[in-house]
């Protein structure tokens, strides 16, 4: 009994510094955002600047307020695209590099049209998608998914193969089965490869997603910005733009929260 009690105290204490390291990580990450607010609003403030080029913070977030402007929808539809994007990229991505490892002779067959295709700007195919789906959610959803599949490809698909010939040969010896060697060897192996091809995926979603309100859409964050614009409603702009940037950065962080899931951490690539 005695010892159980003395360890109890020893496993608060252990936690208490990994809670001061991680904190201390993201104080620099938050003493940056600060600073810059002070800098926009002492800017504003005292800068002279009109409030139709450069809005205060004060003036940005009361817009929240209004209700004309419907911002949940907005928000609403910005997040089904950025996110339906997101998931079916790394879906078909993910899935894709695993037809590559298997079936060599398809990586080297379609990885050349796959770069021959991603060279295409995708605001040039936004016109194309709209005239195929027609306006909505599911062409700027295919946008999205168009502007990051490729990555999550070519990370998956050299994860896959960056691992240890020796264990491999060592399974087959053992009579393992290529689902086995799979599950256990090279899917392990792969996974920070993998989430480091969602990271750049997470950013270029938002991209993706946003493009296609700009040239064809009657909703979202995107759509908005263009509204307001005509109107020299600048607060309202940048306040979407910092709605869109919130969304990038939770989907960004449920990201890395997946990979300090799954991937322990002397393998992360960060």
């Amino acid at each position: 009994m005695a010892d159980t009690a003395q360890a109890t105290p020893g496993t608060g204490n252990g936690e208490a510094p990994r809670l001061a390291m991680q904190l201390g990580r993201m104080g620099p990450a938050i003493g940056i955002h600060l600073a810059l607010l002070a800098l926009w609003y002492a800017v504003t403030a005292w800068g002279g600047i009109p409030r139709f080029i450069l809005p205060s913070p004060v003036d940005t977030v009361a817009t929240l307020l209004q209700p004309h402007y419907n911002w949940g929808m907005h928000i609403y539809i910005t997040t089904i695209e950025v996110f339906g994007g997101f998931i079916l990229a790394s879906v078909f991505g993910v899935a894709l590099a695993v037809v590559f490892s298997w079936w060599p002779v398809t990586g080297r067959t379609a990885m050349p049209l796959l770069v021959t295709l991603n060279m295409i700007p995708k605001v040039a195919m936004a016109p194309l998608l709209i005239v195929w789906l027609s306006y909505g959610i599911v062409p700027n959803i295919v946008i999205a998914f168009t502007i990051c599949f490729f990555p999550i490809v070519i990370t998956t698909a050299r994860g896959l193969r960056e691992v240890e010939s020796d264990l491999v040969d060592l399974v087959r010896a053992l009579r393992g089965s290529r689902k086995q060697i799979f599950t256990k060897i090279q899917l392990p192996s792969a996974l920070p490869y993998i989430f480091s091809g969602m990271r750049v995926a997470a950013v270029l979603a938002v991209a993706g997603a946003v493009v296609g309100e700009f040239i064809g859409s009657e909703r979202g964050l995107g759509y908005l910005m263009l509204q307001v614009q005509s109107s020299l409603d600048t607060p309202a702009m940048f306040m979407c733009l910092a709605l869109i940037s919130a969304i990038g950065i939770v989907l960004y962080g449920l990201v890395v929260f997946g990979e300090r899931l799954f991937v322990v951490a002397d393998a992360r690539l960060d």
